[in-house]
C-alpha cells in the first residue's frame, strides 16, 4: 500500500539524487576530472563517435540540473534513459560489480532502472512549476 501522504517526499528524494549524481558525473567527472577533450576521446576509444561526449556532457548536466529543480521530471528522466544504458552497454564486458577492473555493468543498469521509476512517479514535493505557455493557458481553459 502506498502512502500518500509520504509518496511525494519519495519522489523529491528520489529526483533530486538523482540530480545530483547525473550532475557530479557530468560537471564533476566528465568536465573536471578527465576535460571534455579526455572525455572526447575516451569515448572514441571504446568505439563511440565524439560528438556523442558532447551531448552525454550536455545531457547528465542539463538533465541533472532540471532533476534537482523538478522541471519536465517525467520526460527528463526518460530522455535520460538511452544515456544510461549506453553506460551500462560499456561496462556488461567487465562484469556485474562496479568494483570490478573498468567498472561492472551492476550501477548503471540500476541507474537506468531508477530513471524509469523516477518517470513513472513524476516530480514529487518541491517541484518547480514553470507558467504555462499561451497554448496551454487556451487549452486549459476550455
Amino acid at each position: 500500500m502506498i502512502d500518500h501522504r509520504t509518496a511525494p517526499y519519495a519522489a523529491t528524494l528520489l529526483r533530486v539524487s538523482l540530480g545530483l549524481l547525473l550532475l557530479a558525473h557530468g560537471l564533476l567527472l566528465k568536465v573536471f576530472t578527465f576535460g571534455i577533450p579526455g572525455t572526447v576521446g575516451f569515448f572514441q576509444s571504446i568505439g563511440y563517435p565524439g560528438f556523442l561526449a558532447y551531448l552525454v556532457i550536455l545531457g547528465e548536466i542539463g538533465g541533472g540540473i532540471a532533476l534537482i529543480l523538478g522541471l519536465w521530471t517525467r520526460s527528463i528522466a526518460l530522455l535520460l534513459v538511452p544515456i544510461l544504458i549506453g553506460a551500462t552497454m560499456q561496462h556488461v564486458g567487465n562484469g556485474w560489480l562496479f568494483s570490478a577492473k573498468g567498472g561492472g555493468w551492476e550501477f548503471p543498469a540500476f541507474w537506468t532502472l531508477m530513471l524509469v521509476v523516477q518517470a513513472l512517479l513524476g516530480n514529487g514535493a518541491y517541484a518547480l512549476r514553470l507558467p504555462l505557455s499561451t497554448a496551454n493557458k487556451r487549452a486549459h481553459a476550455h
